[in-house]
Formats: structure tokens, C-alpha cells, sequence
């Protein structure tokens, strides 16, 4: 039975336009070959799937994987690929047989699983995308100047979220672990990721709670404060592909290609992270220093295909909180995880767990970036070049290791170390700790640093 809070939603999503064609059709082309027609969905903006969406579609890896299983079986591939904010509308057109695979966030996963059970229409999860093992990848924003510097200060104010996103849950357990009621503790709205920071910046709304990338974008606009790092949640998030089970069962030699392509893909990010978010920059207009700050080498997402045991884990305790938001009724995560895929179709071991991220400084004309050791020696480098040649530079926070801009960072000058925090709280814990650190703002850091 269909939750009363999310039949809405999906109404909403059904009501948008479909896909040409049918995902998965089978057919004759012009000349009178067989051919197979699949149409992927996937979320541009949403940069830790662009390894299955934005980044593979623009290598053409899928495409070529195609090409030479259609000179195998002799059947003409054809690839639609289709667009969106959240993955929302991707399951809807999933359910309707309109997208074959698909790639979200793991709450929208979730949902993904719970409404094609509903419907008759079975999805699988058969690979991640990035992911962050501690939850960095959302975060909660507030407009700059805002007087709000805790999670505490949302009690009764108008905060907007996508409802249903890994977005949302991060906003929903946070809340909780502040003791504040994540219904009736605040306003919720839930809007799309667009809309929501519109909103903030209008001032119609107090605060924002995103996933990737709309916070490091904000932030990076200066449009943007980072309130809440997901990171304090000490909890996997990641996003992965799904996929109709009846199409990876009549066509296992495509989803093959895919998962072969998608691991080509990720190969080609973490040999070339700069190129990677070049590329990314230009097919969805984001800037090119936002995308490197998640997907980067020392980025808050780590990009792996594998169905880590950690995140599976993760994914079962998000079920209750959908449970409790009554987004779903219920998920059998084991039934929806389905590992045989990569297995077969890419035969590699995961890859190494990221090690703690680096302070990096990217200079203007270079296509690698510097790291260095510590936050003093990343600011010592960034005022040597006196600002000129500096594209962006980026540091982890000193508790939860998420990366964030470093001039948008909270800074603590503790004796003569320099340490960088994502939020005003987490800056404020650390010092409250430590009697004789202070806070500083990044002009009296850069003129600190040796």
C-alpha cells in the first residue's frame, strides 16, 4: 500500500514528461537488423553519479561497450539518455517501464526498491557510484550573515529539503540527535534542490539541506554558509545504480556493457580527477572547482562500483527512518541488493578504501593539483602566490575530515597550528576544549601561516 505522504510525490513525478521511446524496446532498424534500445536515467548535477551518468555519457564508454556486443550478437545498441534533479521522477519512469537503469541517492534507492515491489515492477541495486563513509556528502546551509550557527537554532524555522532524499535523512537524524522533532520541530518544505536555493537565497527559507553538490556550490558562489556537516551523522551515504530486473534479465549482455563502461568510467576519474571535473563542468555548467571538491583526488566522495558490506549495512538502517517519515512501509534490502552483476560483468576487487583526505591547492593553467601535509603548509602556498594564481584551494575539516573550500572554512588558530572547520559549531566544540585556541577568519589565517 502506497504511503499517503509519498503518492503525491510520485502523482507528480508520473506527471512529467516520459522518455521517447520505450526503455528496452526491441525492434528492427532501417535496414531490417534487430535492435535494443535502452534509456538510462540519471541526475547531472547530482556529480557522485557521474560515473554512471554525466561522466560515462560524455566518454561514450557505454556506447562503445555496446558497439562491441552488437558485433557480437549482431544486434543494433541505441542509448537515450534522460535527465533529472532527484531520483524521484527516474523511479517513477522505472515503475512505468519507461528508464531500464537508473542511478540515485540511498534513500531514493530505497524507494526505488519499495515502489517497484508495489508495482509489479522489481528493481535491483547492482552497483555505488561515490559514496562518503562518514555521511559528508549533504549538508545543511543557511544564507551568509544568518544568525543561525547550530543545528539547534532550526528549532521552528522554515527549512526546504527534497523529501524522500538522502538530503532529507540526513536532515531527519540530525534534527533528532539535536532533540528536535524532525515534523513538528521546524517548518519543512520540500522543494527541489533549485528551487530550495532560491528560496534561501530570497530569504523565504532559513536554512537548506542538499546533497551533492548544491552546498559546495552555494558555499563556493559565497550565496551559502555550511551549518550542518552530514560528516557529524558518522554514517555511510552513498548513491548507486538500479536497475529493472525484468530488463537485467532479458538483457544481461547490456547491463554487462554498463557496469563494464561505469567501472572504465571511475578508472578514468581517479587516474584523472582534474580532466574528470573539467568535463563535468562543461556538460552541466557547474564550476569546475565546486566539482573537484567532491570528486576530486582527495574529494568528499570516493568513487567505487563494489556493494561495500559497510554500505549495504548503512542502507538497512535507513529503512526505519523512511518507515517513520511513512515514505515506504517496508524494504527487504538483501531481496533488492543484487551482486552477481558486477561479479560477472567486471571480475575486479574493490578498490582501496580512500586514505583521510589532504589539504590541495588547484592553481590557475595546471591540470593536477598540489596536497600537502597540513593546513599551515596549504595556506603558506596559497599566500605565496598572493591569491593571483589560486583556482581553489580546499582543506578537510579537523574532526570529521570533510573536505570544504578553504575560504569558506571556520578557522581556529590553536598556538601555532592552523586547523580548518566545515561549520561555526564544529569550530566552536574544538575550541571551547581548548582554552587557548581562538577563532580566526581566513585573512588573519593566510597572514598566521609559516
Amino acid at each position: 500500500m502506497l504511503s499517503k505522504r509519498v503518492a503525491p510525490l510520485l502523482a507528480l513525478a508520473l506527471a512529467l514528461p516520459l522518455a521517447t521511446g520505450c526503455g528496452g524496446a526491441a525492434g528492427a532498424d532501417s535496414g531490417g537488423a534487430k535492435s535494443v534500445t535502452v534509456t538510462v536515467g540519471y541526475q547531472s548535477k547530482t556529480i557522485n553519479t557521474v560515473t554512471a551518468g554525466t561522466l560515462l555519457r560524455s566518454l561514450g564508454y557505454f556506447e562503445e561497450e555496446l558497439a562491441a556486443q552488437g558485433r557480437k550478437d549482431g544486434i543494433a545498441y541505441h542509448v537515450k539518455w534522460q535527465d533529472y534533479a532527484t531520483g524521484a521522477p527516474i523511479t517513477a519512469q522505472m515503475t512505468a517501464g519507461k528508464i531500464d537503469i537508473g542511478s540515485m541517492g540511498d534513500f531514493p534507492l530505497l524507494i526505488n526498491a519499495a515502489r517497484g515491489k508495489e508495482l509489479k515492477q522489481p528493481t535491483k541495486l547492482v552497483s555505488v557510484t561515490g559514496y562518503n563513509l562518514r555521511g559528508g556528502l549533504n549538508t545543511v546551509v543557511v544564507a551568509p550573515g544568518s544568525p543561525l550557527k547550530t543545528l539547534g537554532d532550526l528549532r521552528g524555522r522554515k527549512v526546504s529539503t527534497s523529501v524522500g532524499s538522502a538530503a532529507d535523512g540526513t536532515l531527519v537524524r540530525a534534527l533528532q540527535q539535536a532533540g528536535i522533532d524532525p515534523d513538528k520541530g521546524i517548518h519543512k518544505l520540500n522543494q527541489q534542490p533549485s528551487v530550495g536555493a532560491s528560496a534561501l537565497a530570497a530569504g523565504s527559507v532559513d536554512a537548506l539541506s542538499q546533497f551533492v553538490a548544491w552546498p559546495g556550490q552555494l558555499a563556493f558562489e559565497g550565496k551559502g554558509n555550511a551549518l550542518y556537516d552530514g560528516a557529524q551523522l558518522n554514517l555511510p551515504t552513498f548513491h548507486g545504480v538500479t536497475v529493472r530486473a525484468k530488463f537485467a534479465k532479458d538483457h544481461a549482455a547490456v547491463l554487462d556493457a554498463f557496469l563494464v563502461a561505469q567501472r572504465r568510467a571511475t578508472d578514468y576519474l581517479r587516474a584523472k580527477p582534474v580532466a574528470a571535473a573539467e568535463s563535468v563542468a562543461k556538460e552541466t555548467g557547474l564550476p569546475a572547482e565546486v566539482v573537484y571538491l567532491y570528486n576530486g583526488a582527495d574529494g568528499i566522495a570516493t568513487f567505487d562500483p563494489a556493494l561495500r558490506p559497510e554500505l549495504i549495512a548503512a542502507l538497512k538502517r535507513d529503512v526505519p527512518v523512511l518507515k517513520a517519515e511513512k515514505l515506504v512501509d517496508d524494504v527487504d534490502v538483501d531481496a533488492f541488493v543484487d551482486p552477481a552483476p558486477l561479479r560477472r560483468a567486471v571480475r575486479a576487487a574493490a578498490y582501496p578504501q580512500a586514505p583521510a583526505a589532504r589539504p590541495e591547492l588547484w592553481l590557475k593553467g595546471q591540470d593536477t593539483t598540489r596536497s600537502f601535509d597540513s593546513a599551515n603548509a596549504l595556506l603558506a602556498a596559497v599566500k605565496a602566490a598572493k591569491g593571483a594564481d589560486v583556482r581553489a584551494a580546499y582543506v578537510p575539516d579537523a574532526v570529521t575530515g570533510t573536505l570544504w573550500l578553504a575560504n569558506r572554512a571556520v578557522w581556529v588558530a590553536d598556538g601555532a597550528e592552523l586547523r580548518a572547520f566545515v561549520t561555526p559549531a564544529g569550530a566552536q566544540a574544538y575550541v571551547a576544549q581548548h582554552p587557548a585556541a581562538r577563532t580566526v577568519d581566513y585573512a588573519h589565517a593566510l597572514e598566521l601561516a609559516s
